[in-house]
């Protein structure tokens, strides 16, 4: 961040907008008092957070003045059973306990969270992660909510219901979402970053003008078309037929799921937050093995995860896209110049914004050049004008002959056919 000044009133919903890498996640850390006094780094100027000083007074004195959600849930929990990770932040805050367990529960019923109360959180999907860390900072009561990125993995039903529950609620919130119209349409006020300054702060009305004449994708214009559906260019890349799959001897997530994906389509996969798309998304690549069924799979298959972050290893963006293509950096150069990143080649791939190490996993996973390409959520943290290239690029990897299965909340992404789990037929795209 550079030369940025501003002020939240109480009451306040702020929609914080801007590219990939533009300062608004140190904005929001600024904020709860983690920059300087976790990330480090140089810090000059101030933040007073409801007369707290953020140079004397760390992320612990600010706890339950400020509550912030991470666009990475993973990173964020700590306990192994839902209801216990929502009731954390009370008991750490001294809460009387005969209030603990009715706020904890009243948290998770407003994020549409109630029955993964007694679910152990390693068996979640992201999107219900996302839920269980939306509902902690709802019980926390803050002065102050910072959301980075709160329904990147949400559902639709899901991420509008907990937006309205955020334009009810009656502290100041800062909301970081590349989701921008559902933003806009809960907020009083819009600030726009790039390059770690503020090119815009104006209130919703003036800031839908500004974005519509500089920033259009911004404003909700520009949407990419879906390809016209026709009969699939190439054969089966992959095939599964009658697929079963439990999580050890949990409940059954796949009870019977057919799908093809063929050479030169994309695929896109729907269905609510813990409706098995992930699952799916696995078992198609080859990361998982179906307890019933069979899965026939036509060469090679490369999967982005939902949070590429852990799956990096390596030191460098350009040792890590080389790595699968047994260490030739002039194709990961290539690769990461097709992405954007080609400013990101020697650093460490953990020092880059979560929109970033996204495309550098979608990077890492394309230049094998693989005959099945398996995307969870690749839009997570993208901006939109990052979102309409991606969108190209998956056109292109399609006409080229490869398949491509995208799983996605985001009906923006081009797709040949959309399949809904948790409905029995497959659902093509109108002409």
């Amino acid at each position: 961040m550079r030369d940025v000044s501003l002020e939240i009133e109480a009451g306040e919903i702020v929609a914080l907008l801007g590219p990939s890498g533009s300062g608004k996640s140190t904005l929001l850390r600024a904020l709860a008092g983690l920059v300087p006094h976790f990330h480090g780094g140089t810090f000059s100027g101030s933040v007073i957070v409801a007369g707290l000083d953020t140079r004397t007074h760390g992320p612990a004195a600010l706890a339950g003045t400020v509550a912030s959600v991470f666009q990475d849930p993973e990173d964020q929990i700590v306990m192994t059973r839902v209801e216990n990770e929502v009731a954390f932040g009370l008991e750490n805050l001294g809460v009387p306990p005969e209030q603990i367990w009715p706020r904890t529960h009243a948290a998770l019923a407003e994020v549409g969270g109630g029955q993964l109360a007694e679910r152990r959180t390693v068996e979640l999907s992201g999107g219900e992660l996302q839920r269980v860390c939306l509902a902690s900072a709802f019980a926390l009561e803050p002065r102050l909510l910072l959301l980075d990125e709160p329904t990147s993995q949400l559902d639709a039903q899901g991420a509008d219901a907990f937006l309205s529950h955020v334009e009810q609620t009656q502290c100041a919130v800062v909301l970081s979402e590349q989701r921008v119209d559902r933003a806009l349409a809960i907020a009083d006020r819009v600030i726009m970053m790039e390059e770690g300054r503020v090119v815009l702060d104006a209130p919703v009305v003036e800031a839908r003008v500004w974005l519509s004449a500089r920033r259009p994708r911004y404003s909700g214009g520009l949407a990419q078309d879906d390809p016209s559906p026709s009969v699939p260019v190439g054969p089966p890349v992959v095939r599964l037929d009658d697929v079963h799959f439990a999580y050890g001897s949990g409940r059954e997530v796949l009870g019977g799921t057919s799908l093809v994906v063929h050479r030169g389509e994309i695929v896109a996969l729907e269905g609510r937050n813990g409706s098995g798309k992930t699952t799916l998304a696995k078992i198609a690549a080859g990361l998982l093995q179906p307890t019933g069924g069979v899965v026939a799979r036509d060469g090679r298959a490369t999967y982005l995860s939902q949070d590429p972050g852990r799956h990096l290893v390596c030191e460098t963006a350009l040792d890590e896209v080389a790595l699968g293509v047994n260490g030739d950096q002039v194709r990961a150069a290539a690769a990461l110049e097709r992405f954007g990143l080609s400013f990101a080649t020697c650093r460490h791939p953990r020092d880059l914004s979560s929109g970033e190490r996204e495309r550098l996993g979608i990077a890492a996973i394309s230049v094998s050049e693989p005959d099945l390409l398996v995307l969870d959520e690749p839009t997570r943290g993208i901006d939109p004008d990052r979102k309409a290239l991606l969108s190209a690029w998956l056109l292109e990897q399609a006409e080229s002959g490869r398949g491509i299965l995208v799983a996605t909340h985001d009906p923006l992404l081009p797709a040949h056919r959309r399949v809904r789990l948790g409905q029995p037929l497959e659902v093509p795209v109108a002409v």
